[in-house]
């Protein structure tokens, strides 16, 4: 085998990853690069991927002083010592029960944790990076030694690019991905979202699931393939591919019975088994199919949300991912306008009562708001039981408030209603002439 065969088992391994095939990568346009990762490349020859990993790491832009061969070489033994390596105690910021093996041998094995050990000593300000033991056995295959692979993980870990985000590194970074992604599959997987509401009690546990599908469930052969596109394109591949294997997951299980206590395990139990249904090819395929937002698009939407978990005080990991609070609050029939505040997003049947929706009802529409209010729960702005029919009152006590939620029920018995993401005070601006306003998150509904 060649130089880059150290750490990996080749028994395990796809025959066709042993593939020793001539081939070289020269060029370094982005369009044309991106197309070859797409395509697969570099994916059947192990050497051809080993340098084209080397050659796209070192491109990454890092801080200034950023850990290299040399300091692990320096470090590794006065961290973990002589003792065996699967005993080595990791850091909190990575889940021990994740730590998969991709086909290492069991040097490679005992090398991801001595990897993590001297990471956690170098980046004291890791705080989250569940993914990281992923990455590291990974970029292991395709290292010459110990020292190489810590190299190209702490470059990744030291990118200094504001406009290229690679791997959370904070639990507020890991759960506004998770907000993201759940805004995502509310936008783009409908039909997956309603069968996940449906099915789970709180969907937002369900999606924080995300990136475990892809960095500790998803085979080698298949992150492998994803890894490829993720180094020249960035972390929207994830969530591209994500929301493929929730499709994927909707379209093969779509009409079987699933219960709200194991749907989780039912989605791990799927990605684990992938190849059953889904080919590496045809899961990209699918992944690049779909119309995402833009890059910046994204990283807006990333930053509003990590803004609502600061808000309300959420950045380090607690015990309860996200704080449960229940809807305390009544709504009334005819016309209810509701304000989002801090609290979470959980309607509790026990403490909830209104003569326009049901529970179920109301946890389908609370699902299609925003992810980034999922922190939040409703307040009372008006009634007309309470407020009377007057449209006067109705801009008063509505104006100054953003987000709202509007409920309508008809003499007919008919409900529908409206999410309104501005100030109602906004239909003034610009006079007589304003023929809308709002954002392009407003939308109608009808239950």
């Amino acid at each position: 085998m060649d130089e880059y065969s150290r750490f990996v088992d080749w028994d395990k391994m796809d025959v066709s990853a042993q593939s020793q095939d001539t081939k070289e990568l020269t060029c370094t346009d982005f369009h044309e690069l991106k197309q070859l990762a797409r395509q697969g490349y570099w994916a059947k020859n192990h050497s051809l991927r080993a340098k084209v990993y080397h050659k796209l790491i070192s491109n990454i832009p890092c801080r200034t002083v950023t850990p290299d061969a040399n300091v692990y070489r320096d470090i590794v033994v006065k961290i973990t010592g002589k003792r065996n390596s699967s005993s080595l105690p990791l850091p909190e910021f990575v889940d021990n029960s994740l730590i998969p093996t991709y086909c290492l041998n069991a040097e490679g094995i005992g090398a991801v944790r001595k990897i993590i050990l001297c990471i956690s000593n170098q980046f004291p300000d890791i705080s989250f990076c569940p993914a990281l033991p992923s990455v590291i056995a990974l970029l292991l295959h395709y290292s010459k030694d110990e020292a190489e692979c810590f190299e190209q993980v702490c470059r990744i870990l030291a990118c200094n690019d504001p406009s290229k985000r690679l791997i959370d590194q904070t639990f507020l970074a890991f759960e506004s991905s998770c907000m993201t992604f759940g805004d995502l599959v509310n936008k783009y997987c409908q039909a997956a979202h309603k069968l996940m509401v449906a099915v789970s009690e709180d969907v937002l546990e369900v999606y924080s699931d995300w990136q475990r599908w892809l960095f500790g469930e998803l085979p080698m052969a298949y992150i492998a393939r994803v890894f490829d596109v993720f180094l020249v394109e960035g972390y929207k591949v994830l969530y591209r591919v994500a929301l493929a294997l929730l499709k994927f997951f909707h379209k093969v299980r779509a009409g079987q019975p699933m219960e709200s206590d194991s749907i989780q395990q039912d989605i791990r139990a799927f990605v684990r088994d992938i190849a059953k249904s889904v080919s590496p090819e045809r899961l990209l395929e699918k992944a690049f199919a779909i119309r995402l937002f833009s890059r910046k698009e994204i990283q807006l939407l990333q930053m509003a949300n990590e803004k609502a978990l600061q808000q309300k005080g959420i950045t380090v990991k607690q015990k309860s991912s996200v704080i449960q609070n229940l809807l305390n609050y009544c709504f009334s029939v005819f016309c209810v306008v509701l304000l989002r505040q801090n609290v979470h997003l959980a309607v509790h049947a026990e403490n909830f009562k209104s003569e326009i929706v049901s529970v179920k009802e109301m946890r389908d529409i609370w699902s299609w708001i925003p992810e980034r209010f999922a922190l939040c729960q409703p307040l009372l702005l008006f009634t007309t039981l309470e407020h009377g029919c007057s449209l006067s009152r109705f801009y008063s006590h509505s104006e100054g408030h953003e987000p709202t939620l509007l409920l309508i029920k008809t003499t007919a018995k008919e409900v529908c209603g409206a999410y309104l993401s501005t100030d109602w005070s906004e239909r003034r601006r610009g006079g007589n002439k304003l023929s809308f306003f709002g954002t392009g998150e407003c939308f109608v509904f009808r239950v």
